[in-house]
């Protein structure tokens, strides 16, 4: 049998322009602010021009990704990537504006997909959502194993419509998400801490994150629960941040 060859390390050009927007419903979402100082200072200091906007509608959280959008391809410069954080209350694939009213996730995704932004075309573009995705609550097992596939494609002339994308959620498809009053959220609170604090490419960050979020020990109503997060990427190359 011959020998596996190593992979080729492929990496995502990141020396262009750094982006991110952040929607954060901070009505009625104790901790919120708390997770906005974070992450304020993580897009810092990766070099991200940042814009963070407060208690948008669910109107207002597609019109900001549109804005985002069009100002990303009137620019001249080279963008390297962008980053999108939601937080909100939400349900599976919905998240809660200000107004209480829902507006669906996957067309949020849409708008900078490959066919819609040009600028982003064949760049990663980073989702991360801190919202509840159910009712569920997990209050842990004594013994669980990992499981983490994913599947890659490549085509050499023209790319998908929906690669170099990467959801980060704060938890599982079903389940509740997690917010302490005064210090934020678990999940965005560790995702800050390993994004600044080591190196690595980002798929491996993620998994340091969720290595962190499942030992961790949440208490909720007097009950120990677990949470951690779920990742579904379809990046087609190694992304660095520092």
């Amino acid at each position: 049998m011959s020998n596996p060859q190593p992979l080729e390390e492929e990496v995502y050009d990141m020396s262009g322009a750094r982006l991110a927007l952040t929607l954060c419903v901070t009505k009625a979402r104790k901790g919120s602010e708390a997770d906005l100082d974070a992450l304020e200072h993580m897009f810092q200091q990766l070099g991200f021009e940042s814009t963070m906007k407060r208690n948008p509608t669910a109107q207002q959280f597609q019109e900001e990704l549109e804005n985002f959008q069009q100002a990303m391809d009137a620019r001249d410069d080279f963008i390297s990537c962008a980053f999108v954080v939601l937080m909100a209350h939400g349900l599976e694939g919905r998240l809660k504006g200000e107004d209480e009213k829902m507006v669906e996730l996957e067309n949020l995704f849409e708008v900078l997909n490959n066919k819609n932004c040009r600028a982003l075309r064949a760049k990663p573009k980073v989702y991360i959502v801190q919202a509840c995705r159910g009712e569920h609550r997990d209050p842990g097992e004594t013994v669980s194993g990992d499981n983490i596939v994913m599947v890659a494609k490549d085509s050499p002339q023209t790319i998908p419509t929906y690669t170099d994308t990467l959801h980060i959620y704060s938890t599982v498809e079903g389940y509740i998400a997690y917010r302490h009053d005064k210090e934020g959220s678990c999940f965005i609170q560790t995702l800050v801490d390993v994004f600044t604090e080591r190196k690595g490419p980002i798929l491996e960050l993620l998994t340091e994150v969720t290595r962190r979020m499942a030992e961790a020990e949440l208490i909720q109503e007097g009950k120990a629960r677990k949470v951690n997060p779920e990742i579904q990427s379809t990046l087609r190359k190694r992304l660095y941040l520092q």
